[in-house]
């Protein structure tokens, strides 16, 4: 399985659709969520049955939510940049990754991602990691077959969030 993707309108729309892919997937109604503003602000419980736990990955946790700082179009990847309100470890310990992603901030190019990140950040403070996610892990190093989620997430779900904010 590759990467999957949902479109929705806002942001307050993403806890029914992280619900639903729990649902879809037969896993536990129970998430990690990144410390991000735009997650922590969202009301998780109103229409869902979801047990949210904030902070960093741990080995235990299934599902982890997170907040991609962009996008790249030409190539359909996430960039992931790490920080207090995105800790890197959401993005490989849970066996399933959601993403959400502002539509706005996709960009065409690796170029056009790197110049906001540098402009954001300021001269000489860029994050300590960015991770380019373009899928699930996979390797087909152990006789030829193809595992997927060998070093990271089995599967990745993106949801991307036409109207901006977040």
């Amino acid at each position: 399985m590759n990467a999957t993707v949902v479109r929705v309108a806002t942001l307050e729309d993403v806890p029914d659709q992280v619900s639903a892919y729990l649902r879809e997937h037969q896993l536990p109604a129970k998430i990690k969520i990144a410390p991000h503003e735009s997650l922590k602000s969202l009301n998780w419980q109103a229409k869902t049955s979801l047990m949210v736990d904030e902070g960093r990955g741990a080995g235990d946790d299934g599902v982890s939510v997170s907040v991609a700082y962009g996008g790249v179009a030409e190539t359909g990847t996430l960039v992931m940049s790490s920080g207090p309100q995105s800790p890197t470890s959401l993005n490989f310990l849970p066996l399933d990754h959601i993403v959400v992603l502002q539509a706005a901030d996709i960009a065409g190019d690796y170029e056009t991602v790197w110049e906001r990140i540098r402009n954001k950040a300021g001269p000489g403070k860029l994050p300590r990691t960015v991770n380019w996610i373009t899928g699930p892990s996979r390797t087909a190093d152990i006789e030829q077959t193809l595992l997927l989620g060998a070093h990271g997430p089995q599967r990745l779900h993106i949801l991307i969030v036409d109207q901006p904010g977040g």
